[in-house]
């Protein structure tokens, strides 16, 4: 997904990853038939039937909201993920040639769900383009309106969360790397790509520990209630989450003991 007009460096950076996920997403997964081939089409939604995704091939769709021009798809993106939801309608046209290789929907699902490294490159992706739709919707804005969803920008030593207060927010390191501390003893390493804050938004407790830059860092910043949305449309995804959260949250409890155990001996 390419937005329109010129876009910050951070987010371009970010378009290019999110750009090599579905086929990742899709490896090792037989397509439902042969491409499907277009010359045109003023609006897909009218031709393409609702049981299958497509990933795209070759050629670019224009997406309209509203009647306004958007955001525009191109070769690696897929194509039928807002199927469903309560979303501003949404159409897709092209005026040039279109190859569209078709997936069934469901199988692309439960070949998803079956591997965690798979639903985890998900997340990322659905979160992804949540953020920069929302990122550019600030930009156009006054900041006095600016909605909480986008990029923020940290300096090496700038804390990203703090240990103890109210968690509004999860977010996703796009470039640079972050420590995490418990009672100022170092627990970890955040790396780039990973989604850190959730559990505390999941669990409605304070945040259990500060995060610090250790490096300049652009981090992606997803609200509670969209964040929450997204894991109750995705249920079998918050599982997995949760779970790869859990076995984070044990190692961390493992070193904050080992680190507490020599000053409780003296």
């Amino acid at each position: 997904m390419y937005l329109l007009g010129e876009q910050p460096a951070y987010a371009d950076q970010l378009i290019n990853r999110l750009q090599s996920i579905p086929t990742q997403l899709l490896d090792g997964l037989a397509p439902a038939g042969p491409p499907l081939q277009l010359d045109r089409a003023d609006d897909l939604a009218k031709i393409l039937p609702g049981n299958q995704l497509f990933l795209i091939e070759n050629g670019l769709l224009h997406a309209v909201v509203d009647e306004r021009p958007l955001f525009y798809l191109q070769e690696g993106d897929l194509v039928g993920l807002r199927q469903g939801l309560d979303m501003p309608s949404c159409r897709y046209s092209s005026e040039e040639h279109l190859s569209l290789i078709p997936y069934s929907r469901g199988d692309v699902f439960k070949h998803i769900y079956a591997s965690e490294p798979r639903q985890e490159l998900f997340i990322q992706y659905l979160i992804g383009h949540t953020a920069l739709l929302s990122d550019a919707l600030a930009r156009l804005k006054q900041p006095d309106i600016r909605p909480s969803t986008g990029f923020q920008h940290f300096a090496a030593g700038e804390e990203l969360i703090h240990q103890g207060d109210v968690a509004d927010n999860v977010f996703i390191i796009i470039e640079g790397h972050a420590e995490a501390y418990v009672d100022g003893h170092r627990v970890g390493d955040v790396q780039k790509d990973e989604i850190f804050g959730a559990m505390a938004v999941f669990t409605r407790e304070k945040r259990s520990a500060t995060v610090l830059a250790s490096e300049p860092c652009t981090v992606m910043v997803i609200p509670k209630e969209q964040f929450l949305s997204l894991m109750q449309s995705n249920p079998r995804i918050a599982h997995s989450l949760i779970e790869s959260m859990a076995k984070r949250i044990d190692l961390l409890n493992k070193e904050v003991t080992q680190l507490r155990l020599p000053n409780e001996a003296t």
